[in-house]
């Protein structure tokens, strides 16, 4: 299988851990990362559904994932997020 760009932003911007429980990147916050690591990578963001469709077929589960955020777009992520922090 060749290297998608949902493959690449995986790679770079999240991290698996064993911890499934709730605490893991629910669908609003993966999907926000995405947004965020396509932005910085200057690249256009896939609609919502394709995403969705992507990440099921590498059997990701928002919540239930392990997922956690790294890297410079969870930076990104967060501080859109939370225009308090800046």
């Amino acid at each position: 299988m060749a290297n998608t760009q949902f493959d690449q932003f995986l790679a770079e911007a999240t991290i698996t851990t064993d911890d499934r429980s709730e605490a893991a990147l629910g669908r609003d916050c993966l999907y926000g990362l995405y947004t965020s690591w396509c932005f910085l990578n200057q690249c256009v963001p896939r609609p919502e559904s394709e995403f969705w469709a992507a990440m099921r077929k590498r059997r990701v589960r928002p919540g239930h994932s392990g997922l956690r955020m790294r890297g410079p777009a969870a930076a990104d992520y967060i501080l859109a997020s939370y225009p308090g922090l800046v």
